[in-house]
């Protein structure tokens, strides 16, 4: 049966992309779940940071579940409803509060590559692939679906990609920006889990306000003075007395998101 898990593991959350026999393509039905968990883990001040993954070993998600666009998005409507659910989870995962990490073994292909494009690190094993050859059926992407990978990879990386179908390799996909980092297969879950330890050790109140100024400053309009002055919120924090303090007593910071 295909779902969607959410596991949280202390401040940790993993959401587990699941579809067996069809390499985690993702259905409606996944879709909105995703939404609703993104949704509950953004609302949840205990997680610092999300992982999101594909079960088993073959794939991150190959897509979108094909079978159901024969009759599921077959009218104007039905596929203005279905790609605006779509969208709506990919803008859950990019509006969370929370740093997001995409583990990523084997394929992530169209749908798969929007929701790793979304996240804010990626981390892929050598063996990855990464693609979306929706021209060899007939289809373009949704705008809104779009919208995520041109702002991560340019508007050259998404031509090629969409005009020529062609499947990267992880090598590739690295050189033209579209992951963070490669590391061999074997060690791809560790390293996704120990980058999520890091960002989950920092102030999560810092980590939203990177998050947010990155996003505010990529609008390319300059900063008014009120924003500037918003810009040293951190001031009024428990965290930031607690991060100074720490420093300057040598040990660990203890973060409470306050």
């Amino acid at each position: 049966m295909s779902q969607i898990h959410l596991l949280i593991d202390g401040e940790i959350a993993t959401l587990l992309l699941d579809n067996p026999g069809k390499l985690n393509a993702i259905n409606l039905a996944m879709w909105q779940q995703l939404a609703g968990h993104m949704a509950a883990i953004s609302a949840d001040s205990g997680v610092r940071c999300v992982v999101i993954r594909g079960a088993g070993n073959e794939a991150f998600a190959a897509g979108g579940d094909l079978e159901e666009f024969v009759n599921g998005r077959a009218t104007l409507e039905q596929a203005l409803h279905y790609h605006g659910q779509v969208a709506a989870a990919l803008n859950a995962i990019a509006d969370c509060p929370h740093p997001t990490v995409a583990l990523i073994r084997g394929a992530c292909i169209g749908g798969g590559l929007e929701i790793a494009g979304v996240c804010d690190l990626r981390i892929c094993g050598v063996g990855a692939r990464f693609g979306a050859p929706i021209n060899k059926l007939g289809f373009s992407m949704y705008p809104g679906e779009m919208e995520g990978l041109l702002k991560l990879a340019g508007p050259a990386v998404m031509k090629e990609i969409l005009l020529e179908g062609r499947i990267l390799t992880a090598t590739e996909a690295y050189e033209k920006g579209l992951v963070t980092r490669v590391v061999p297969d074997a060690q791809v879950e560790d390293e996704a889990y120990a980058s999520a330890r890091r960002i989950a050790a920092g102030a999560p109140l810092v980590a939203g306000w990177h998050k947010q100024w990155i996003r505010r400053l990529q609008s390319g309009k300059p900063l008014n003075d009120e924003e500037k002055a918003a810009s040293f919120a951190f001031l009024d924090t428990e965290d930031y007395k607690e991060g100074l303090s720490a420093f300057l007593e040598k040990r660990k910071p203890v973060f409470k998101a306050r």
